[in-house]
This record gives structure tokens, sequence and C-alpha cells, in this order.
């Protein structure tokens, strides 16, 4: 809506002054912005940083953000304090509600300050150690947290989500996907900062949320699960989330928490998913690396690498299996094949493995082995039951 009756004015401040009052942060009032100029929105903080953009396209966005051509470019300012800027893709948006979202983000944009913004080398880097096991000493990583705004003497929390691109993207397109999760985040949490993982074919990321209580780290996921899917078309997202460490000695605990939660969640297509809500894995998560590729290499691993080697079933059939509860008719139906041809996997998968998935024994350890697989975060040969449907 753009210029128009004192009426439409007032719906839109009304509408502006609801978003900011329900704590949506700046991401919501862009969208809610976009929907009352009819024209894409973009904020910004005193830095020039990208902090929501909402109604653009990728090119729009680009637009917005480097204050190219057709953008009216609106200071944000606190009494004589610049602290941000305001962007629209519109030629003469409506004078009144301009001022109302004017304020309105000013009062937001400061809210959301934090020292992060401008640290993000050092805010990667102490994510990063986290993530990867590596914190010499954890003293000083809380310390160094605190002084670049990431707050965690009164707890936190570990997110941990992966982002696959269901097509062709541009090369920046990892980079994308940490800087929408780190603007949507901190809209919910400020101070909270993230790193992304050495990943190819994925964007995985780590955040790290100072939080009190539990209720916080939750609501952060909820925004990252709604937000996420809107500005990620043609993304597939999983989002893990970690127990809230009460302490910040907690706080390692909790990012191998999300890690296991996250690789749950990817093997089984489950997101959001919460550590406590991995069942058995839970059972696994005190288990070293190496115990854990061990106990893979000795269940599991053969039959992943006849799979590989041969275009089999082998390791989907002992899933189908586990999952029916041992029963072959059900498990041929599953993976739409016969059940003479189910049980002659299931004696490959003895011969190989060297157990037995028709005697519990061999169930248990078989099972597990998946469990470790699945921990480890490798993923299966890909099933051609599953690909095409078909029996074979």
């Amino acid at each position: 809506m753009t210029g128009g009756s004192s009426e439409v004015g007032l719906s839109g401040a009304a509408r502006l002054a609801e978003v900011v009052s329900s704590g949506r942060g700046p991401t919501g009032l862009a969208r809610a912005a976009s929907e009352v100029f009819d024209c894409p929105v973009c904020l910004l903080d005193r830095s020039g940083i990208v902090l929501a953009v909402a109604g653009a396209t990728r090119d729009q966005e680009a637009r917005l953000s480097e204050g190219g051509e057709g953008v009216s470019t609106i200071e944000l300012g606190i009494g004589d304090e610049v602290v941000g800027e305001a962007r629209l893709l519109s030629a003469d948006p409506d004078g009144d509600l301009l001022a109302t979202l004017t304020a309105l983000a000013a009062l937001e944009v400061e809210r959301t300050r934090s020292a992060t913004w401008g640290n993000e080398e050092q805010a990667e880097r102490l994510v990063s150690s986290l993530m990867e096991e590596s914190v010499a000493d954890l003293g000083a990583l809380v310390d160094e947290a605190e002084e670049i705004g990431c707050e965690l003497s009164r707890g936190a929390g570990f997110l941990m989500l992966k982002a696959h691109p269901g097509s062709a993207q541009e090369s920046d397109w990892r980079s994308r996907v940490l800087d929408l999760v780190l603007r949507t985040a901190r809209n919910a949490a400020p101070g909270t900062i993230a790193a992304l993982e050495d990943d190819p074919e994925a964007s995985v990321v780590g955040v790290l949320v100072p939080c009190q209580d539990e209720a916080r780290l939750l609501k952060v996921q909820e925004v990252l699960d709604r937000e996420l899917p809107r500005s990620l078309g043609g993304f597939g997202v999983v989002i893990s989330r970690s127990r809230h460490a009460v302490e910040p000695e907690e706080i390692p605990r909790a990012s191998s928490e999300a890690r296991l939660a996250l690789n749950v969640g990817v093997a089984e297509g489950r997101s959001p998913i919460a550590f406590e809500e991995t069942g058995a894995y839970r059972l696994l998560l005190g288990t070293s690396q190496e115990e854990l590729r061990s106990f893979y290499s000795e269940t599991v691993e053969p039959l992943v690498l006849y799979d590989e080697q041969y275009e089999t079933d082998l390791v989907t059939t002992v899933e189908a299996y586990l999952d029916s509860d041992a029963n072959v008719p059900a498990t041929a139906k599953k993976l739409f094949t016969h059940r003479h041809t189910i049980r002659y996997r299931l004696e490959r998968i003895r011969d190989l493995s060297g157990h037995d998935a028709t005697a519990t024994e061999g169930r248990e350890r078989l099972g597990l082995g998946i469990k470790a697989m699945r921990v480890l975060g490798i993923a299966p040969p890909r099933s051609r039951s599953r690909e095409t449907g078909k029996q074979q």
C-alpha cells in the first residue's frame, strides 16, 4: 500500500507497531513494512551490515544492500545519533507511514546492536572450536565471547543446522546461509554468534546462543524454523537443539548434543529435532569418535562398501528390517520387493558383517552400528529401492 487515506495510514502504522510490541525484531518489522508499503524493504545497522530484508528477489536484495538505482534510503536516528538505515525499493513511500517506520526501525536496530557485528572472524573462531571439540581453555573462550557481546556467564545453548540446496547455487551461497542464520537468531537473542563448517555440498552452521533458560533457546529454534524456509526457497533445512547449559562448563557438552541431534535429524528426515528427542542415540553421546568408528567398521561398514561397489541395498534392508521388528513380509512391502529377495539379502548381510540379523544379538549389534553411522554423520549409499519405489 502506498499513499492513501488516513485510515490506510493508521492501519499501516498500527501494524508496524504491533510487530515491534510482539517482539518479532527487525526481520518481522521488515516483513510487515514490505507488506504495508508494497515494496522490498531492507534494514541495516550503523556499520552498514544488513539486519533484515523482506519482499525482495535476490537481485533486488543486492540492489538494496548496495543502495543501487531506485532505492530510497532513510537514516535511522535516536536523538542526534545515527544508528542505521532503512532502504525501500519505492520511488514515493507514504510520508506519515515512513516516519512511523523510521522511528520504530531505529529502536529495533539499536536494540539488537551487538559488539559481535564487526567481530565475526573472532566469533566464528570461537564457535568453530566448539564444533571441532578443540577448546583448549574454556575460561578463555568465555572471556573472549564476552568481549564481543556474547555473555555466557548466565548460561547458553547450542543449535546446529544443515541447509542443502536442491539446485545449483551461486558460489557464495553458503555464506548467504550463515548471514541469514545470524540475522534471524540475533533478532531473537542478541549476542548470538555462529560459524560455518567446511562442507562444500551443504551449509552446516553452528549457533551459540547466550541465554539464561531453555525458553529463550527454544524461541531461537522456532524463529529459525519459521523464517529460514521463507528465505531459502528450494533448500532442505534440518535444525537441531541442545539442552540448556546452565554453567559455562557445560557448553562443550551442549555443542556435542546439537551435533548428535543434527546427524540423527539428517539421517531420519526430522526437523527441528532436540537432543532429548534422539532416543537411544543419547546413549552414544559420551562415546569417542574413535570408538564409534571402530564399532561402525565392525558392523555396518562392510555392507556400505558392498552397496557402493555393486549398487545393492543391504544397508537399506537392515534399516527396514529393524524398523519392521524383524518381520520379513513387512520389510518386503516397505522396500517394494519380494520376501525371498529380503531373505537372500539377510544371508549376504550375515556373510559380510558376521552378524545374523535374524538373531537377537545380531540385530542389536547391527542396530547399534546403524546408530553409530548416523552419529558419525556418515551417509549410507543411495537406495535404488527408495529411488524407484518399484519392485526389483
